[in-house]
């Protein structure tokens, strides 16, 4: 089985032509529209979901259910494709880190199963997408850290030199490193784009307290992060944490260091002064740019080989970062 396994996902990537050309059984052909359908709804009887832009969030009382989804979004809007497996990668690689960081946590388990599941429940579907996490209160504020100047930071910096107000000094070019991290909250936005906050801003909605423990933490998370991705051959450009509060302690929460949350580039091919490739959606934005789409109604759906090089981008940084195979590959 592993072997068939193994053949459908090169028949998958040398395309759709080459497929054609060739006259596979059937059961061969049956097999490979299944793997390469992402999985876009969850679904359990009984219980209706909280859904963002990628994962659904199911309430047990004291524990949640979180679930990614293969959804993808641009430009901010949730496209009509999917990309296999996405969500897969983004649970395995917030189970990374967050085994991998020495701080307080949500994550409880990664088998749904821990959960009084409606009967019926497809198990299968929801392997490798899944986290039973600790229900916290959510502190309202994306707590966002930057290492390399790119991004709204970049386009702040041309206008006034300044990334979400903090001075930064003359002449740095876009995607330069930055001399040290910096803290740059933001409210967090049901739709649409974060917005930029100063961290007094962020003292007057969580007191300063509470913000500058965040502020420390998520600079250490960033500081040891980088360290280890730097060791791996990538760049942690930039990426933003949450955090809830249980019982008075500040935990890490929601999806941590992942190709969604962070902006992860490959350090052989790190050339300052310009943007910079980087294992996230890339492929997608680059094709949507090339379209007639005007960003104000329904996107158009992808093609397949857009959806491809995304989903290989992602199971690539997972397979570098973690140094695991990916189990779904």
């Amino acid at each position: 089985m592993s072997t068939m396994l193994g053949s459908v996902w090169l028949i998958a990537d040398l395309g759709k032509q080459w497929h054609r050309r060739c006259q596979f059984p059937k059961t061969h052909l049956n097999l490979l529209q299944i793997l390469m359908t992402p999985f876009l709804h969850s679904q359990l009887t009984g219980r209706t979901p909280v859904c963002g832009k990628v994962r659904d969030v199911y309430d047990f009382g004291d524990r949640l259910l979180f679930i990614a989804t293969d959804r993808i979004s641009a430009f901010d809007w949730v496209l009509p494709s999917g990309i296999p497996d996405k969500g897969r990668v983004l649970t395995q690689i917030s189970r990374f880190w967050f085994r991998f960081l020495d701080v307080p946590h949500h994550l409880i388990s990664m088998d749904p199963a821990d959960l009084p599941l409606p009967d019926g429940t497809n198990l299968t579907d929801l392997a490798g997408r899944s986290m039973v996490v600790r229900k916290t209160k959510v502190f309202p504020v994306e707590c966002v850290v930057r290492g390399y100047l790119a991004g709204s930071g970049w386009k702040e910096y041309k206008a006034s030199q300044t990334v979400c107000g903090l001075k930064l000094p003359a002449g740095l070019r876009e995607s330069d490193r930055l001399p040290s991290p910096i803290f740059t909250p933001a409210t967090k936005a049901e739709t649409g784009h974060d917005e930029n906050i100063s961290f007094e801003r962020m003292c007057e909605i969580i007191g300063a307290d509470r913000a500058n423990a965040l502020r420390d933490l998520s600079l250490q998370i960033y500081s040891k992060a980088a360290e280890f991705a730097r060791g791996k051959g990538i760049l942690l450009a930039d990426t933003k944490f949450e955090f809830g509060l249980l019982d008075d302690q500040i935990l890490l929460i929601d999806e941590v260091l992942t190709p969604d949350s962070s902006r992860f580039w490959p350090a052989d091919q790190y050339s300052p002064g310009c943007g910079q490739p980087s294992f996230d959606k890339q492929f997608v934005r680059d094709w949507l740019e090339t379209t007639t789409w005007d960003k104000n109604s329904l996107p158009p759906a992808l093609p397949d080989e857009v959806i491809e090089q995304t989903r290989a981008k992602y199971v690539e940084a997972f397979e570098r970062l973690t140094g695991e195979a990916f189990a779904w590959k």
